[in-house]
């Protein structure tokens, strides 16, 4: 099943907004999944595309600078951080 890049587009803005009202902390992909109510590899993938626009931040090791082997938490990256709370 094909979504359309307008409905992509309207669930990368739906993270984006999850992620700036939790702002600053990190959250994985997970929970941003079940907050979205989507599959998680889904978000993955919208979360990757969002990576490489620079409009998040993938945290690839844990509070006690370990990494992880198979998760990532993800935060809002601070030029997108500033545009959100200029357009609010």
């Amino acid at each position: 099943m094909n979504i359309s890049k307008e409905k992509k587009d309207k669930i990368s803005e739906q993270i984006l907004a999850h992620l700036y009202s939790i702002a600053p902390k990190p959250s994985f992909t997970k929970h941003i999944a079940f907050e979205l109510a989507r599959d998680e590899e889904f978000i993955k993938t919208l979360l990757k595309d969002l990576k490489n626009k620079r409009l998040v931040i993938e945290i690839k090791k844990n509070s006690k600078g370990l990494p992880y082997l198979r998760r990532s938490r993800w935060r809002l990256s601070d030029a997108a951080y500033n545009s959100y709370k200029k357009a609010q």
